[in-house]
């Protein structure tokens, strides 16, 4: 699978584009605006994109009126088809954001419903009960997603719901040769609407990806031969930056052996899961770090750890963003150009490491050596080793350890720092030592 060797660059559209928060009906071909930033993605390294929704929505794109409509303050469709064929020449690869759990009140067969009551042929592609009612005051009640009444729950068990969304995914690759989805929520998605949807998808275009959000819990249940490639890994997110608040590294080195460690109970090894620092739903990297010097340490760790590493537009040149309880557009600004930097410079330079990597992109993983300020651990396939050295201490640290006199002695360099079975640790450090 193309994507397991992938860097991903991820854009919140309406928020990138600086689109209006609210749908004003006004077509604006914002949306070509991700073309200038072509050139500067390939230069980056970055090789895959994934939009956040682009389609016809009420207001933030997750409440979608029309699948088959890119959303009016973003273009037209021609906008859009225009700029996939301009990243694809860059050899760029696009997954899109698949919200199929859910759609807005807005949307054109939940209106009809609206409009008919009992009569609408459209009455069981949602969770309907005529004999209750909502806050809409509809004349009926509705399930909606985790109670937002704004997002009307799709019925996913009615074959003429599923047949409509892999339609309309059909469209979405004939008209813009998508290369794969996120899909929203996964966690919540019908399971047997997940195994039709690969079916499907490979069917159309072998190779389409397929990553699921998912936040907790046992991501074997989603990934796997079956249903999805990959999902979002929550866990280390949240044990990267907890570990560099916490000065106990002790915390993600922990998860990442649970994960993908040696041991016959591991739960993902071999898997690929979509690893990040921030995204566009978190508090960004660069305000949720209590020390700023630690964010091209985070940065180190997501490209040496397993996974499929994904880059939220603006963090790497460190921009600030807190999310706020009724409000994510902190999260989702509008950058009239790229303002590169020292750090997007650092993270290009790891970027170029990482695909140049087989290791570090498909290899097994093993702790070599955990202290509370420094991670030591080692990336194999059978053709190459990578040992990752990070400390995110202000002071060098000298770390020891038995193989540092035995299988990893052909380290034992000046360059490396591994002399006389110490591997030397500068501060705020990121080493990738190849063996």
């Amino acid at each position: 699978m193309w994507a397991y060797n992938s860097v991903f660059y991820q854009i919140y559209p309406i928020g990138f584009c600086g689109a209006p928060v609210h749908n004003d009906e006004v077509c604006v071909p914002r949306i070509r605006k991700i073309m200038d930033w072509t050139d500067y993605l390939q230069n980056l390294g970055v090789d895959s994109i994934l939009l956040n929704p682009i389609f016809e929505s009420d207001n933030h794109g997750y409440d979608t009126r029309d699948f088959k409509k890119i959303d009016c303050r973003l273009g037209s469709n021609q906008d859009f088809a225009d700029v996939c064929n301009h990243l694809h020449a860059h050899n760029i690869k696009i997954v899109l954001d698949g919200v199929f759990n859910h759609v807005g009140r807005g949307f054109w067969a939940f209106r009809d419903v609206q409009e008919k009551k009992w009569n609408s042929l459209y009455k069981d592609w949602f969770l309907i009960n005529f004999d209750g009612n909502t806050g809409y005051n509809d004349g009926f009640y509705y399930e909606g997603w985790e109670g937002h009444y704004e997002l009307v729950k799709l019925n996913l068990r009615n074959p003429a719901v599923v047949d409509y969304l892999l339609e309309c995914v059909k469209y979405w690759v004939d008209e813009f040769d998508i290369d794969g989805l996120r899909l929203d929520v996964a966690y919540s998605l019908d399971h047997d609407f997940m195994r039709r949807l690969r079916s499907f998808c490979e069917s159309i275009k072998p190779g389409f990806v397929l990553i699921g959000e998912v936040l907790f819990g046992d991501y074997n249940i989603i990934v796997n031969d079956q249903m999805l490639h990959s999902c979002t890994n929550y866990e280390c997110y949240k044990g990267i930056f907890s570990s560099l608040n916490d000065m106990n590294f002790f915390e993600i080195g922990y998860s990442l052996n649970r994960q993908f460690g040696p041991e016959q109970w591991c739960l993902y090894r071999g898997k690929h899961l979509m690893t990040f620092v921030d995204n566009h739903d978190v508090t960004r990297l660069a305000s949720i770090l209590k020390n700023k010097n630690h964010i091209s340490v985070a940065y180190g760790l997501l490209m040496g750890m397993p996974g499929i590493p994904c880059i939220y537009y603006g963090s790497e040149w460190a921009q600030e963003g807190v999310k706020a309880p009724d409000n994510d557009y902190a999260l989702r600004p509008c950058f009239d150009a790229p303002l590169p930097n020292d750090l997007t410079e650092y993270i290009k330079k790891l970027i170029s490491i990482r695909q140049n990597s087989d290791a570090l992109c498909n290899g097994s993983y093993y702790n070599v050596v955990i202290q509370n300020h420094y991670l030591i651990f080692e990336r194999k396939t059978d053709t190459e080793r990578v040992l990752v050295a990070i400390n995110a201490s202000e002071n060098a640290q000298t770390a020891h350890h038995p193989a540092f006199h035995g299988e990893y002695k052909e380290l034992i360099t000046d360059e490396s720092g591994i002399l006389n079975g110490s591997l030397n640790l500068p501060p705020y450090s990121v080493q990738y030592l190849n063996f």
